[in-house]
């Protein structure tokens, strides 16, 4: 059999075949805390340094500074402090070498050309231990650049199918709380269980991690596979690639650091472009990329390294939007990821000024601002533009003044919907002779699909009474022009504003449209977190629906969004809002804790708008094209483990033939979307899929005999996983579908297939793949239908009385034995489960899959498996005690948070939820069962409260502190 130990060699021997050596852990000259290789890292700052080669000891000095930078990281400033390692490296590092004290620079990584790179020494080893000694976590494989740890790969069993990368993932996740200075010089993680390949940078969750692909190799599911995305990422060339120029540290809105690293078609995209403009033959090209692939990170990427590019000459760097609301959403991805050199020209005049002026900056645009230009801005040759969503306003004047404006500069159009006609040609415009299929990079749905990048978009139509029907439409206008005895050029200058207007703004047709919007938001997508954008017929209708909608859902659950000029009579006044105020509205959108539930559009928050939480958009416009596809992408982004899709409500019939709505060259466009209704037609397949597995087993048994009977259909792990993954395919399906009547007569076998489920789901947080928990939807109906068992019924006298008659019985193979024996293991998950998030029962959920893998491989006989079930059950039951009930929790948060509500401060409501939030966490872990009775434990709690109170946030009111402290005391 192929073991994790064989798949381990596997990759370091793959890695090596790349110029990487390979040196066992143990052979490292590394000390009990060293994190660096630091004899490596000294012969290298030697080799690479002629100022230090002269004097060697200066190199002790650098290494001091690193590891002092290294060993003071915790877990909470990490990523700090992989922003400050990499600015040491590549731009604080200058040190007072020369003549005189004179700063000088130190290289540690062999500058930028192929020949210093060659100077550097690149080491893969595995098991590697930190710290290095007995406790110390074990890495699976790591990968040093001059005795740096820069890339830390956890590998998973490719032999057990509920055992997915994820889990070697989430072993990082726990790595960087538990031993955080190993990440300090980190560039990226990986993690595979010969399937699939991701990575990812330091503190990134699970639903960021990607694929790296090439042209070449886009697939993905065998180890061969897996071989060739290592291949083809672990170059040293392409790390340091990486490192340099396509790794950012950006700020959220809430001022918190996290790191960013680029996905492959960034990576691919950017370089394209630097490629070319370094060449400097050919001046222009397009990038393809799908909507929602990352697009003005591409171009973040691309123009930072543009600007590091010595050979460039300090180059000026221009984005170019067609929509205010683009230009704001891309100066605030290029402000979040601090970078510098940044400018704006808000008017014609201050676009002019920046060229006459020569800067060498990064610009950001709108087009609109060339079309008020006359004559050449500036001729020099390494200005370089990048045109955002280049299908639009590129092909008239606009584009023409701008190309006449900078008549040497570089042209590179970035798009998700090219347009391929006789009038407006994407690739005519902006694509290369040189590029034989007229782009330089694509990245296709169906990519973007299967890198998990965006989510599959389905739509679902509506009853038919609320269906527009366009013939119905089109024959009423025709008749109504005749009427009127309009010409035929008549009759096409009033279209766009008669044609629809009279059934779209029905008030009988509004009041039933509204009312379906909100039965279908409250039962198919609230319950699940998720919110929701209306798209209108025009401004009017956008008014018209607040109204309607208010009367389900509340005033306070709705919002328009909509441009107010041309607004001469000032109807659309109350929905007038500044920059400032609209961005205010979305954050409240964005959050899902915010009333805000759906924000009622018509023009606006359809291309650019990016809210991950956004999962239905209720479409009632006329729409086609690329329009009509960027539009519906706003539903497309991942958002947790939940969110399976984007789903589109179509109201207009836009859908009914989707290869008419989505009139692209390319057919592969035209699979974008799938009808809910095919997902109706595959469900009853796939639950007798589940069902057969359970062949002859009696689903009316309630409690633990009849998930025992259903257990013993699934009497290994590879029955089990297998199980596990067709359910978690009618899963999806059933929340997707769900509250629908169809599914009626599939619910009660559905309740029990998800109680069999639940009952076999590992307990240790393995193969999250496979067994992730399951929808909300399904814990509702599972939480309201099935009860496993009283978990609560036992007690610790209980348990241990149990085991010695029980031991006794099981020996002698008396009737009933096992049936006791798996009642308590069935007990044994209830328990865990019930208390997954914490820590003592992570643990004993670790321990219950250890003990059952051990049994099913026979390393263990069946009483040395009872026995130490036994021992979780007793252990579980100790553990359930010195739980603190939520309720008493939840009460003692509310109370903290209306102390801290009452403390004077510029942020109260951000920093009161972060005060109580770590006032819980620290508490939570330093407190134990009747603290409040002993000095030590009163002195304990005391001391991690001021840490949180006086310390981090620097409340000296002592009234605070003992106020918070009684509730501490009353709570916890």
């Amino acid at each position: 059999m192929f073991t994790e130990a064989d798949f381990e060699i596997m990759v370091y021997q793959t890695i090596a075949k790349n110029g990487w050596k390979y040196i066992p852990a143990e052979q490292l000259p590394r000390q009990h805390s060293d994190v660096m290789v630091e004899s490596m890292v000294k012969d290298a700052l030697i080799r690479l340094n002629p100022v230090i080669a002269e004097d060697p000891s200066r190199a002790d000095e650098v290494i001091y500074k690193l590891r002092t930078l290294i060993l003071s990281a915790q877990a909470n400033n990490l990523i700090a402090a992989n922003e400050e390692f990499k600015k040491l490296v590549f731009e604080n590092n200058s040190f007072p070498f020369g003549e005189n004290g004179r700063s000088v620079s130190i290289d540690f990584f062999g500058s930028l050309t192929p020949e210093r790179l060659a100077l550097n020494e690149y080491v893969v080893t595995n098991q590697w231990v930190y710290p290095k000694a007995e406790g110390g976590k074990r890495l699976d494989i790591v990968l040093l650049i001059n005795g740096f740890p820069i890339a830390i790969g956890e590998l998973k069993t490719p032999v057990r199918e509920a055992i997915s990368w994820m889990d070697g993932a989430g072993d990082i996740l726990a790595y960087e709380k538990s031993i955080p200075q190993m990440f300090v010089t980190n560039v990226f993680n990986f993690a595979s269980e010969g399937k699939c390949f991701r990575y990812s940078s330091v503190n990134a969750p699970l639903t960021v991690w990607g694929p790296w692909h090439t042209e070449e190799h886009k697939s993905e599911g065998t180890m061969a596979q897996v071989q060739e995305s290592i291949t083809d990422m672990m170059k040293p060339e392409i790390i340091m690639d990486i490192f340099r120029f396509f790794t950012l540290f950006a700020t959220d809105k809430k001022h918190r650091k996290y790191k960013i690293i680029c996905r492959y078609q960034q990576f691919e995209g950017a370089n394209a472009i630097v490629q070319r403009v370094l060449e400097g033959k050919n001046k222009q090209g397009l990038i393809w990329h799908f909507q929602g692939s990352g697009k003005s990170l591409l171009m973040v990427f691309a123009a930072q390294k543009l600007r590091m590019m010595p050979e460039l000459k300090a180059p000026t760097v221009v984005i170019v939007d067609d929509r205010i609301d683009l230009e704001t959403q891309i100066t605030a991805t290029f402000n979040a990821s601090d970078i510098p050199n940044l400018a704006k020209a808000g008017s014609k005049e201050e676009l002019i000024e920046f060229f006459k002026a020569d800067m060498r900056k990064i610009l950001i645009t709108t087009i609109f601002k060339f079309g008020e230009v006359e004559g050449v801005l500036n001729s020099r040759d390494n200005i370089i533009l990048m045109v955002d969503e280049a299908h639009r306003t590129q092909e008239g004047d606009l584009g023409e003044k701008m190309r006449k404006a900078l008549p040497n500069a570089f042209f590179f159009g970035l798009t998700g919907t090219p347009i391929n006609k006789l009038d407006k040609n994407t690739f005519r415009t902006f694509g290369s002779l040189s590029d034989a299929s007229g782009y330089m990079s694509r990245y296709s749905f169906a990519d973007s699909i299967r890198d998990g990048a965006t989510l599959p978009l389905n739509f679902e139509p509506v009853p038919v009474d609320l269906h527009v029907n366009q013939d119905v439409v089109d024959e009423a206008f025709d008749r109504m022009a005749r009427e009127a005895g309009l010409t035929r050029e008549e009759r096409s200058d009033v279209a766009r504003r008669v044609r629809m207007e009279a059934i779209m703004k029905s008030p009988e047709r509004i009041a039933k449209v509204c009312a379906h919007i909100a039965n279908h938001f409250l039962t198919k997508i609230d319950p699940n977190g998720f919110k929701g954008q209306v798209v209108c017929y025009d401004r009017e209708c956008c008014l018209l629906y607040k109204r309607e909608l208010d009367k389900y859902l509340g005033e306070y659950a709705t919002t328009i969004v909509m441009d107010t000029n041309n607004d001469k009579e000032d109807r659309y006044r109350e929905w007038r809002r500044d920059r400032d105020e609209e961005a205010k509205v979305l954050d409240n959108f964005r959050d899902p804790r915010h009333p805000l539930k759906l924000v009622i559009v018509t023009s606006k928050l359809l291309t650019g708008f990016d809210a991950p939480i956004l999962q239905v958009m209720y479409l009632d416009k006329p729409m086609k094209d690329h329009t009509l596809l960027q539009a519906i992408c706003r539903t497309n982004r991942v958002y947790g483990h939940d969110k399976n899709n984007g789903l589109i409500v179509d109201y207009i019939g836009i859908f009914d033939d989707v290869a008419r709505a989505l009139d692209f060259d390319e057919k592969s466009i035209q699979k974008v979307i799938s009808n809910i209704e095919e997902v109706k037609r595959k469900f009853p397949a796939l639950m007798n899929k589940c069902l057969e597995y359970f062949i002859g087993v009696d689903r009316t048994v309630e409690g633990w005999e009849g998930l025992m009977a259903a257990q013993q259909c699934l009497p290994t792990n590879k029955e089990k996983d297998e199980f596990g993954a067709h359910y978690r395919v009618v899963n999806r399906a059933f929340n997707a579908l769900s509250p629908d009547p169809f599914l009626d007569e599939y619910r009660y076998d559905y309740r029990w297939l998800s109680k069999v489920y639940e009952s076999i789901r590992p307990v240790d947080n393995r193969g999250q793949l496979i067994w992730a928990s399951v929808g909300a939807k399904t814990m509702e109906l599972v939480h309201e239908n099935i009860t496993v068992e009283d978990v609560h019924e036992a007690s610790d006298r209980d348990i241990l009385e149990l085991d010695a008659d029980l031991i006794d019985d099981f020996i002698q193979g008396r009737e009933g034995a096992q049936k006791k024996a798996k009642k308590i293991e069935i007990d044994l998950v209830a328990r865990i489960l019930t208390h997954t998030d914490d820590p003592r029962f992570i643990k004993l959920g670790e321990r219950l899959e250890e003990l059952r893998e051990k049994h099913e491989q026979g390393l263990i006989t069946s009483i040395e498996f009872l026995k130490h079930l036994l021992e979780l059950a007793h252990d579980a039951v100790k553990a359930e005690k010195e739980v603190v009930p939520v309720a008493e929790v939840d009460r003692g948060k509310a109370a903290l948070t209306e102390l801290f509500n009452g403390v004077k401060n510029s942020n109260t409501p951000i920093i009161v939820e972060r005060i109580v939030k770590d006032i819980d966490d620290i508490v939570r872990i330093v407190r134990f069962d009747g603290w409040q009775d002993t000095v030590a434990g009163r002195k304990e709690v005391k001391k991690a409260l001021r840490s949180v109170v006086s310390v981090k946030y620097k409340i000296k009111d002592r009234e605070v502190f003992d106020k918070a402290y009684q509730y501490v005391e009353q709570y916890y």
